[in-house]
């Protein structure tokens, strides 16, 4: 490394590593040849522990090989809006107007920055392209991507007649963007129309509706797009899986930094040394390299490490910054995507004592959580409904005697959104269909002995048991660990 680079490195970087972080940096870029970050942090491991992940099991389903693109290409949304168009038409429904961010993003592709600025898509049944409602700071986005026409407005809150890009600068009236919205549909031929919409409108949309768009029906279809998002395609597994690649690398490298440098480190290093590392794997595989719009859309990795008292607590509400110790619980967490598609991946770790020895109390709590992990893989079927899972889970654990122990349901549905609806919970009567993709977090947790063990990973339901997305162990070997 050379004195420029580092001192660029120390002094940018150094109030968040520490001195220790750097000191090790040092260490071995006085042994090697010029190194970035990276490589500096990479010869810090051993990378045992990527030796240690999983291969395919044979016989069984499992996921699918990792996508080589890293977004869902334009053909595959245009698809989508044909498969959402037909579904319509089965409820004769001509038209379709979504105002869900993440609705128009699944449809369209088009991806955006999701802030107070209200961003629409509408289309006929023959249109052949998306008509948007859209803000003056992302006109190049949209208007260089699936588009077919739309009314712009410069920002929130809009003054009428003022865009100052084009030299108009004044304060006329305030403008009702849902009005502006309804007036730029207006002409596209839909009176009388049966129209879908990706939820209800407040009585006060509903007036505005009536008065603006006479004779127009609008219909609550948000129950079509969920089910549509649900079930996940063959594209989005392997995008998915795309995304888990380099999770499971991150975990390795985490895994490895622990083993490493031991009781000198705190969590809060371990998370930035695995997300700086991570991410520099993740984006130069990406293409990246022209800086263009909608490449690499919503990729990255985030990493959380915990250790000691913190892990106790299902939903933390301070910053992970303790030194990890001999006897103390430890979670690495995190969330990983390519092209908006991924989802949670979380090991729980003991560390064993000064004696080398594991917690007996520590030791029940992780292997009934383990085998609750287990159970929702193998029950994570399709045709078996939500509930019926949720209660073999919770009746085991009551069984094995940690009662006390548990917080919350055993997991979530997982989708671009993070958690999706349906829910692997007691009230939860859905019926699992084959592709759904859920977390799998049956943790259990103990704040009187300052520790709590919590899985996940994305578990894809199947036709004879559910398969999971990650390749990092569940076994004693990867999450007992001796510092």
């Amino acid at each position: 490394m050379n004195p420029t680079r580092r001192g660029l490195l120390k002094g940018g970087a150094a109030g968040i590593l520490g001195a220790g972080f750097f000191g090790r940096v040092e260490r071995v870029a006085a042994l090697q040849p010029p190194l970035g970050l990276t490589e500096a942090l990479r010869n810090q491991t051993t990378g045992a522990s990527e030796r240690l992940l999983l291969g395919p099991t044979e016989g069984e389903e499992g996921p699918p090989a990792p996508a080589d693109y890293d977004r869902l290409p334009l053909s595959w949304n245009k698809q989508t809006v044909a498969r959402f168009k037909a579904l319509l038409a089965e409820r004769e429904i001509e038209a379709f107007l979504v105002r869900q961010p993440l609705n128009t993003i699944y449809l369209t592709g088009y991806w955006h920055t999701t802030t107070e600025r209200p961003e629409a898509t509408f289309m006929n049944r023959d249109d052949d392209d998306p008509w948007y409602l859209y803000p003056g700071l992302d006109r190049d986005l949209v208007r260089s991507w699936w588009f077919g026409g739309g009314r712009m407005y410069f920002d929130y809150q809009h003054a009428k007649g003022a865009f100052p890009h084009e030299g108009k600068v004044q304060q006329g009236e305030s403008v009702d963007l849902f009005r502006f919205l309804l007036e730029g549909i207006r002409g596209h031929g839909i009176q009388g129309k049966r129209i879908g919409l990706d939820g209800e409108l407040y009585p006060s949309e509903l007036a505005k509706a009536k008065e603006i768009l006479p004779g127009i029906e609008f219909v609550d279809v948000s129950d079509v797009l969920i089910g549509m998002r649900q079930v996940k395609t063959p594209e989005e597994l392997a995008l998915w899986r795309r995304a888990y690649v380099y999770f499971d690398r991150a975990h390795a490298f985490a895994r490895d930094y622990i083993l490493t440098h031991g009781t000198d480190i705190t969590d809060y290093e371990v998370k930035v040394a695995t997300e700086l590392w991570s991410n520099d794997q993740l984006y130069a595989d990406l293409d990246l390299a022209d800086g263009a719009v909608h490449h690499g859309v919503r990729s990255g990795v985030r990493i959380g490490v915990r250790a000691g008292p913190v892990t106790a607590v299902p939903h933390p509400n301070q910053p992970y910054y303790n030194r990890i110790g001999r006897g103390m619980a430890l979670q690495v967490a995190g969330i990983a995507r390519v092209g908006g598609y991924g989802h949670e991946l979380y090991r729980p770790f003991i560390i064993a004592d000064e004696n080398g020895k594991f917690d007996p109390h520590m030791q029940k709590l992780w292997r009934v959580s383990r085998h609750c992990c287990d159970m929702q893989r193998d029950l994570s079927v399709a045709g078996v409904t939500c509930s019926q899972v949720a209660y073999q889970i919770h009746k085991y654990q009551v069984a094995e005697g940690v009662q006390e122990f548990v917080y919350h349901r055993p997991a979530h549905g997982a989708g671009v959104e993070g958690h999706q609806a349906p829910w692997l919970a007691l009230g939860d009567y859905t019926m699992m269909r084959k592709n759904m993709c859920f977390s799998e977090e049956p943790g259990l947790y103990d704040p009187q002995a300052g520790c709590g063990f919590n899985w996940s990973d994305t578990v894809v339901v199947g036709q004879d048991s559910g398969y999971r997305m990650s390749r990092v162990p569940y076994s004693e070997q990867w999450c007992w660990i001796t510092l």
